[in-house]
């Protein structure tokens, strides 16, 4: 994996939290990997120390062999002359891998000068060719599986996922990141983007990755998708819980949002009491897996708000919670190993 040297494409979104999401991920938990970043409208900047070029061609001075696209986009589609940028870095030698939901091999022209410069394109939403629906091997994995779940989607879920692991991991646990997502997969090197999935596929996809993960390790925290709530992604949400088989959740909310985003009806966000109810009702029957504590996103307020919104977190719950960002994911991984089966 660390032989990867990514030039990361991010036109026009580099410097935006919500549509550059997979080069933020990929800087936070790869940051070894990247050598340069794109964006012509910040280039000469920098972000957490990779130089921001302006073209592919200033790109290749830092060495690259990977261009990944590093935006999410509403829709999945390639934003303004995105074609362009691909093809300029498939003429300079430069293997692509792409997220988002339009396939690099659909793009006019692209794969033909991909097999002139020897390079590859690679989907990272393109899901096996051989999955079908769930076995029941779920139930059989050997190892305790926990999946973080949500009050909406992009609030979070990835990033306590990836802290709950590194946590883990640094406490010498058998620990393994379950990527389900386009990030997760260009973070991990490995994983199947659930949302890509035939709807039929999902929980044999999410069994699949728990099955692959129980191989790997011990402790799988599985990286979440959607939120019950939103009326647009609920269903890979649900897919995942009754795939995965999880034994516990990790329930994660950004303090004040209130509504779901992306929704044209704008859903209220219910309480996280009730959130946890709905969560541990909705688990298959035959592993009955219980919230094991709140992961809160506090990045919109102060230190002392977000103290504040930990608090009453817990009151209202009986849960632990924490900001695993701000404050460590320590005490979040506790609440996880005592409630473990």
């Amino acid at each position: 994996m660390s032989e990867k040297k990514y030039l990361i494409l991010a036109e026009e979104f580099s410097h935006d939290p919500h549509y550059g999401k997979t080069m933020r991920g990929v800087l936070r938990y790869r940051r070894e990997s990247v050598v340069a970043i794109l964006d012509t409208k910040r280039a000469g900047a920098s972000e957490d120390g990779v130089p921001v070029v302006g073209t592919v061609d200033e790109g290749m001075r830092y060495e690259p062999n990977t261009a990944l696209v590093g935006v999410v986009t509403q829709g999945g589609h390639f934003p303004g002359d995105w074609q362009d940028l691909l093809k300029s870095s498939v003429r300079q030698g430069l293997d692509v891998e792409n997220g988002l939901h339009v396939r690099l091999h659909d793009i006019p022209g692209l794969p033909e000068l991909a097999r002139e410069r020897g390079v590859e394109l690679r989907d990272l939403r393109e899901p096996p060719g051989d999955l079908s629906t769930a076995t029941g091997a779920n139930l059989e994995v050997d190892a305790t599986i926990v999946l973080t779940v949500g009050s909406d989607c992009a609030i979070g879920k990835m990033t306590a996922t990836c802290e709950l692991d590194l946590e883990a991991r640094n406490r010498g646990l058998r620990s393994v990141f379950v990527p389900t997502g386009q990030t997760g997969i260009a973070i991990a090197g490995w994983g199947i983007s659930v949302d890509a999935v035939v709807s039929d596929f999902l929980a044999g996809a999410a069994e699949r990755l728990v099955v692959e993960g129980g191989e790997r390790g011990d402790l799988l925290w599985v990286e979440g998708q959607g939120a019950i709530l939103h009326p647009i992604y609920s269903g890979v949400t649900v897919g995942l819980m009754h795939g995965s088989a999880p034994n516990l959740y990790v329930l994660c909310h950004e303090v004040g949002r209130t509504v779901t985003e992306g929704d044209p009806t704008a859903s209220p966000i219910v309480s996280l009491k009730e959130l946890v109810d709905l969560h541990e009702r909705m688990s298959l029957k035959l592993r009955p897996a219980k919230v094991a504590c709140i992961s809160l996103n506090t990045s919109e307020v102060s230190e002392e708000e977000a103290r504040i919104a930990i608090e009453e977190a817990e009151a209202e719950t009986g849960l632990a919670a924490d900001d695993p960002v701000r404050f460590g994911a320590g005490k979040l991984l506790e609440a996880v190993l005592n409630a473990g089966p």
